[in-house]
């Protein structure tokens, strides 16, 4: 694999989702490891999924609004799922996942981003939660051991949204346009489909370091 000497220096991968995503959960389950296994930092980055298809002119339905794709989907999440033995299911009631998305900050503050990041997808992806009912932000900040109520105004807080407008611009102006988007300098991977793409290209640059030592 040709790699420029610049790329070659990265040693971040920088991971860009929404937790609305059942592909971001997907993909948590191997990138962490991955990044590990070839001695790369992780860097995660939250990003509003739908801002993001506006900002790069992607009109499409979204999946609700096409029954024959979602029933794919699902069925495609639970092959997955199966293959990385985690649950999976829909949350119940709202897809709204922009509370959580901008609890993501509050927990940024508190260096328990990866974490949080567990504990929001158990009670969605395990136990099916609303995500816009405020008894399941609590049951995340008690899974946290975070006082409740100041991680309910944390995230209500117009600061936190003008955070998330301006994470999904920078997601936005770095090339990403879809989550989960896996990034090593410029070189992209979108989609948990697409991750033995990266473990490939991180083997590869492993063998060429270690050749060229």
């Amino acid at each position: 694999m040709n790699t420029s000497q610049t790329d070659k220096a990265v040693r971040k991968i920088d991971f860009y989702f929404d937790f609305i995503s059942p592909f971001s959960y997907l993909a948590w389950q191997r990138v962490p490891q991955l990044a590990a296994r070839y001695g790369y930092a992780l860097d995660c980055h939250v990003a509003d999924l739908a801002a993001l298809k506006r900002l790069c002119g992607n009109t499409a339905p979204r999946m609700v609004d096409m029954p024959l794709k979602l029933d794919y989907s699902r069925l495609d999440q639970r092959r997955w799922a199966e293959r990385y033995g985690v649950p999976i299911k829909p949350p119940a009631g709202s897809h709204d996942s922009s509370w959580f998305n901008r609890g993501t900050f509050y927990a940024a503050d508190k260096k328990q981003l990866t974490d949080y990041m567990a504990a929001v997808w158990t009670r969605m992806r395990r136990d099916g939660r609303d995500l816009a009912e405020e008894s399941s932000w609590r049951e995340v900040a008690g899974d946290m051991a975070w006082n409740a109520d100041g991680f309910v105004a944390a995230i209500r807080a117009p600061e936190s949204l003008k955070q998330y407008q301006e994470a999904s611009q920078r997601a936005h102006a770095r090339g990403v346009f879809g989550v989960p988007t896996m990034l090593i300098g410029k070189e992209m991977w979108w989609g948990n489909d697409r991750l033995d793409f990266l473990e490939e290209y991180l083997r590869d640059n492993a063998a060429s370091q270690k050749a060229a030592s």
